[in-house]
């Protein structure tokens, strides 16, 4: 499998839309990093916090590292000095936190705010109400950060037409709050829809960026 071949094809898909693509590189070593970075890849995703924290030790200081993944506050304080934006804010306490070590490191995080659209529970995320008070009032109190926009997981499932109408609502209320009076530290401009398996639908529902791995790097090793 050729990583450089693997990105300029997918790079291809995405010309004339309006996404980019986030290369998601958990469980991949640094080598496959650099080769995507070789090809001018420079915008990575990872969802274990020490393990990116790992690999922007070692890799070059212009890749922008994606937070991903269900972030938990303790581990906030270690991708605050470097992170360049954290697509799952899916909690007041978790925005507390994250502004909390911006602080620390005299630093303004962007974040995206995570809103469940699936059906499944088991996903993280915000409900619409909740992510419109965060968006209209909430953020106001925490000055170290930057809300650039909202990130949507969709179901799991084979039925096109649900995904296609949990990632069309999550753009019809994106669009709805971006013309809105929002809190001075909240300027929507990324909606971060799709992976592996949806991001054709994303892409034709106004994604900005889709988040993917298998495409670019192969399967993953879970037994990591």
């Amino acid at each position: 499998m050729s990583i450089s071949k693997n990105i300029a094809d997918f790079n291809h898909q995405l010309e004339g839309t309006s996404a980019r693509l986030i290369a998601v590189s958990k469980t991949k070593p640094q080598e496959a990093i650099e080769e995507a970075y070789a090809a001018g890849q420079r915008a990575f995703g990872e969802n274990k916090v020490q393990e990116m924290a790992d690999k922007a030790a070692n890799l070059p200081k212009d890749i922008e590292w994606h937070q991903i993944g269900h972030l938990q506050t303790n581990k906030v304080k270690y991708l605050a000095p470097f992170v360049a934006l954290i697509h799952s804010v899916d909690s007041i306490k978790v925005l507390k936190e994250i502004n909390k070590q911006a602080k620390k490191v005299d630093r303004i995080i962007n974040c995206l705010l995570q809103v469940h659209i699936a059906e499944e529970q088991s996903k993280f995320g915000l409900s619409y109400e909740e992510t419109a008070d965060i968006l209209c009032e909430i953020a106001k109190d925490y000055q170290n950060i930057r809300i650039t926009g909202l990130m949507g997981m969709a179901t799991n499932t084979d039925n096109e037409q649900q995904v296609r109408k949990e990632f069309a609502g999550l753009k019809k209320f994106f669009e709805t709050h971006k013309t809105k009076d929002l809190c001075p530290n909240v300027a929507l401009q990324e909606i971060s829809m799709g992976m592996s398996g949806d991001y054709k639908i994303a892409i034709e529902e106004g994604s900005t960026m889709v988040r993917v791995g298998s495409s670019i790097f192969g399967h993953r090793n879970y037994d990591q």
